[in-house]
């Protein structure tokens, strides 16, 4: 309800004098609402794992130098397991070499490149002396963090797992597998956000705004401005980002597009912004007339109709002198 006068009547008078304008929303499958939330709430889980990762380093900085050395990348389950099976570093030095050799074999860390020094540090852990009641708290902290991460990525397996089945599920499966760079996590995202309605999306430009991807205008006398779009669906608008950022490993032209769009001053995101862009403009059509992403067919229109990155990719590469 409005309290605001002015705010009101403006939408009394809308509803009444505009009905014909409004269109009533289609309702959905309940999978697909499922789907949607599953999405969502895997990425909020996904989130929370960079958190619980710096405090993890935060405390081991406190009194496990060993184990911050052993490991450069803190994602992995590895450097968790290694915490909670060696929650000290006096843990460490006294389980001796066959355990320290097995550890590393059972979670596949077994490196020619990596191993020895991995096993000096192991052997030296002890060396770097503590206050005792820092190494007692920090390291009941540090196995806590480390199980947590633990628990949270045997639930993000778990989140995978019942997304996959039900986007399997769904006819457009196909539709969605076939866009470069989509894959298995980015796919399901795209689709449960657009949703069934195809009705619903008139004009590409309709799904460009909802994806933020299309810019705003503003214009009052002489001046006039283009601002990146605010107001839109921030789920969308993450998945067409990071599809756009993937699309470019596998597709020439989304490439040579990123590329032109950098070479004019773009910063790295605005030219993931246009790219996406134009892949919704290719998503909009694909959704139309129900039909899987082919390569070249997309090259032969682009050719057709005379298309800017088309001629990138098709003049010849100046060879050295």
């Amino acid at each position: 309800m409005k309290d605001d006068q002015l705010d009101a009547g403006a939408l009394a008078d809308a509803l009444r004098l505009d009905e014909g304008h409004w269109r009533a929303l289609a309702s959905e499958v309940p999978w697909i609402q499922e789907l949607r939330l599953l999405c969502r709430d895997e990425v909020a889980l996904i989130a929370q794992r960079p958190v619980l990762v710096n405090q993890l380093r935060a405390a081991l900085r406190e009194y496990y130098d060993a184990a911050l050395q052993a490991f450069d990348n803190w994602t992995l389950p590895a450097a968790w397991a290694l915490v909670v099976q060696f929650p000290t570093p006096e843990d460490l030095a006294q389980a001796g070499q066959r355990s320290w050799e097995k550890f590393l074999h059972v979670h596949k860390l077994w490196r020619p490149e990596t191993v020895a020094k991995r096993l000096q540090l192991f052997a030296s852990a002890a060396d770097w002396k503590r206050n005792a009641a820092v190494t007692r708290a920090k390291s009941r902290l540090a196995v806590s963090l480390a199980k947590r991460l633990q628990t949270l990525a045997r639930q993000l397996d778990d989140y995978r797992a019942a997304i996959e089945a039900l986007f399997a599920q769904h006819p457009d499966h196909d539709l969605f597998g076939s866009l470069p760079g989509a894959g298995s996590k980015l796919a399901p995202r795209l689709m449960s956000e657009l949703g069934e309605d195809r009705a619903r999306f008139g004009t590409p430009q309709s799904l460009q705004c909802l994806a933020g991807t299309a810019p705003v205008s503003f214009q009052s006398g002489q001046v006039f401005r283009v601002k990146m779009r605010r107001c839109c669906n921030p789920h969308l608008r993450h998945a067409v980002h990071r599809w756009a950022d993937c699309s470019r490993a596998g597709c020439g032209w989304a490439q040579a597009y990123y590329q032109a769009q950098r070479e004019k001053g773009k910063s790295h995101a605005c030219a993931l912004r246009c790219l996406g862009h134009r892949w919704l403009e290719v998503l909009w059509k694909m959704g139309q007339d129900r039909t899987t992403y082919d390569g070249d067919f997309h090259a032969r229109n682009q050719q057709k109709h005379g298309a800017w990155v088309i001629q990138i990719l098709t003049q010849p590469t100046a060879k050295p002198v």
